[in-house]
């Protein structure tokens, strides 16, 4: 059995006991009281009650430490120490339509001397089927005990790319549209699945080999990005530049198929 730190033994716990409340309501989705943000961007109770669950859990074991949250927004912490990163339920459409995949996604962010921050842990726990991905800086991605490696795929033709496509009130649908033309004739096949967390999780997993999307928010990507680093893959903007989860543009794969993604994204977009 591979070890991990104590930090990722605390945040194992709580997406553990939040995920036991998702997979509860998710039994009972049809009974849910579901309340709207946004056009087409739903919250459940059963969202609220996760993050309630996860800012407690860890709240009590760094108590000095912020919180960017999905629901809850940005609370502070001493600026010197770390803040989590947390979306309790990503793919929140897919679990209130009774479509089995969904996940929590926690991650660490570290202050850095330059006045930047930086990932350093990151855990994406999948309820439904029990799955944990975690890594932590230098030390490698793991799914359970399992260590994880991008895909070997070099040839685009042999490809699949994951991606997510624009919804009411949200992105830029010209832009993907552009975007989906020029990448679609040269891979084996694109899928859009609806949890940006556990499309990144699958990249590191060499499930997928490759993602595109834009218009993430960090707690979309901040755990999923570090897995795909982890996991000896390249994450980029759409610019090649090293700023994916500021510029809210993220390209993930291998370094044989990323540089070729990156082209065709760049491309589109000229």
């Amino acid at each position: 059995m591979v070890s991990h730190s104590g930090l990722l033994t605390v945040m194992e716990r709580a997406a553990r006991k939040a995920g036991a409340k998702l997979r509860r309501d998710f039994g009972e989705v049809e009974h849910l009281q579901v309340s709207r943000k946004g056009p087409a961007d739903f919250v459940s109770k059963a969202d609220q009650q996760a993050e309630r669950t996860l800012f407690d859990e860890l709240r009590k074991a760094r108590p000095d430490w912020g919180f960017l949250l999905e629901e809850g927004g940005e609370i502070p912490g001493d600026p010197t120490k770390p803040r989590w990163i947390i979306d309790p339920l990503d793919g929140t459409t897919n679990f209130l339509h009774g479509i089995p995949h969904f996940a929590i996604s926690i991650a660490v962010e570290e202050p850095l001397p330059n006045g930047r921050r930086e990932v350093s842990t990151g855990l994406i726990y999948q309820p439904v089927t029990d799955e944990s991905y975690w890594a932590e800086r230098s030390r490698g991605a793991w799914r359970h005990d399992q260590r994880l490696r991008v895909s070997a795929r070099r040839d685009l033709g042999d490809a699949l790319i994951a991606t997510g496509i624009p919804f009411l009130g949200h992105g830029d649908l010209p832009q993907w549209t552009r975007i989906f033309g020029a990448v679609a004739p040269s891979v084996a096949g694109i899928r859009r699945f609806g949890a940006a967390s556990l499309d990144l999780a699958h990249v590191a997993a060499g499930r997928y080999d490759g993602f595109w999307e834009s218009g993430l928010q960090p707690w979309d990507v901040a755990a999923g990005i570090l897995l795909v680093r982890e996991a000896g893959g390249f994450v980029t903007d759409f610019r090649g530049g090293d700023q994916p989860i500021e510029r809210r543009e993220v390209i993930a794969a291998n370094d044989g198929i990323h540089s070729k993604l990156h082209k065709l994204v760049a491309g589109a977009l000229r």
